[in-house]
């Protein structure tokens, strides 16, 4: 790619110049700052993302639509768009002023989210999620590309921690809300209530975060080469490491998305319980075991690859492996209590991937990549978690065709998926050090 610097280095509209050096600070309280905007931006994410979840029973006596066709709903309806509209977007927050996309799409995807309220039948309710889908697309990739502009490498992992950790209050609260007003006002509202404060979310980020030069934490302010999808596609694609920790992501997100989407109908349809009545139990167990377990993730890889360059990975591989036995307490025990708290170990086990992983792709690539590579990552990490997950589970729902079937289809795939992803974490760790170097030969 060398021979093509010059082609790719253009000079950018005026519009679109961010702010001199000057005006920023690496890891200072400004940084801070952003970080925690962009932490409550990702909380609307997936309160709007994942609320369909705690719907799904009421949804499905509502509009009389089968466990098959809930399972597209969570699934690739969200997925498919989420990841194709995901590598335009983010060639745009590569080259454009990742601030205001970010705001144009969380005014985006909270508005379809209330939409979803409207929906008469299947169709309304699957277009509705495509939009979120779409919206939504434009957040990640931007996010992860300024933060690592506004974080040093020896502070990222934490840093990812602290932003992803964001997933786990959003599903939590929107497990809370949802529930709640489920139960009282009907689902519908929960869309609406849900929905439009992200609009007033879209005007902060846009007036008060402030564009940074990109490669400002890497001390490469004013690199402007730009990189195609293609030419990003072909570099990812040739980095081992790269290859292996997407599709660890992917297997493991097979599990927790799989498990976002169908563990309320578990305990809906198994244990009896009301959607509000789950919904407390779950906000406050996900919001919990989500943030001490993404963060002791971030915390613990960014002090162990200190003394060994594989940490990030082995971090991976360890959280992986320890989801695996409280999932048997929560899917097999008769005690509903009691398989609920086992929730809690399984939560941050299953949350310390997130931030190493995170910190291992944006370190992969040089800075003009990032968000491009952060899309790519999503992509196939959407595709086989988000897309897959809910639907192979929905599908095996119907197929085993028993009251309590949804207890078997999780449990299954759990150890399955996990299974794999362990591997391909092992495997990302073979290559990491060699693969972090190829950067410096483009």
């Amino acid at each position: 790619m060398q021979n093509q610097t010059t082609a790719h280095e253009r000079p950018r509209p005026s519009s679109s110049l961010p702010e001199s050096p000057q005006s920023h600070t690496v890891g200072g309280p400004y940084a801070y700052y952003v970080l925690g905007v962009l932490f409550v931006v990702y909380i609307f994410n997936f309160i709007d993302r994942q609320i369909l979840a705690i719907l799904l029973q009421p949804i499905k006596e509502d509009l009389k639509i089968s466990d098959t066709a809930l399972g597209f709903l969570t699934g690739f309806a969200f997925a498919l768009f989420y990841t194709f509209a995901g590598l335009p977007l983010a060639r745009i927050a590569d080259r454009w002023v990742r601030r205001s996309l970010i705001a144009i799409s969380l005014a985006t995807w909270s508005i379809m989210t209330a939409v979803s309220g409207l929906a008469r039948g299947f169709t309304d309710l699957a277009l509705a999620r495509i939009g979120v889908g779409i919206g939504e697309a434009g957040a990640t990739p931007p996010a992860h590309s300024l933060i690592a502009d506004y974080f040093p490498p020896e502070k990222r992992a934490t840093a990812f921690a602290i932003y992803a950790s964001g997933i786990y209050v959003g599903v939590g609260l929107g497990f809370w809300i949802g529930g709640w007003i489920s139960d009282n006002y009907g689902w519908r509202m929960a869309f609406f209530v849900v929905g439009l404060p992200g609009v007033l979310m879209a005007l902060i980020v846009r007036f008060t975060v402030r564009e940074p030069p990109r490669g400002l934490s890497d001390h490469l302010a004013g690199n402007t080469q730009e990189y195609s999808v293609r030419e990003v596609w072909r570099f990812f694609s040739t980095l081992p490491a790269a290859r292996n920790v997407s599709l660890a992501g992917g297997f493991h997100a097979f599990v927790g998305y799989g498990l976002g989407a169908w563990l309320p109908a578990f305990f809906v349809r198994v244990h009896h319980m009301t959607p509000g009545s789950l919904g407390r139990w779950l906000s406050w167990i996900t919001a919990i075991g989500g943030l001490v377990g993404s963060f002791a993730g971030g915390w613990l890889a960014d002090r162990w690859v200190r003394s060994n360059p594989r940490a990030r990975p082995y971090v991976g591989l360890i959280g992986t492996l320890l989801s695996i036995p409280p999932l048997f307490f929560t899917l097999l025990l008769a005690d509903t209590e009691v398989a609920l708290l086992a929730l809690i170990p399984y939560n941050i086990a299953t949350t310390l991937w997130l931030g190493p992983t995170i910190a291992v792709i944006q370190e992969l690539v040089p800075p003009s990549m990032r968000a491009m590579a952060s899309a790519v990552f999503l992509f196939i990490v959407t595709i086989i978690g988000l897309g897959a997950g809910p639907q192979v589970i929905g599908i095996l729902n119907d197929l085993i065709g028993t009251p309590d079937a949804v207890r078997y289809s999780l449990l299954y795939v759990a150890i399955i998926m996990n299974l794999v992803a362990a591997w391909f974490f092992w495997r990302t760790s073979m290559t990491l050090a060699q693969d972090l170097k190829a950067k410096k030969r483009l």
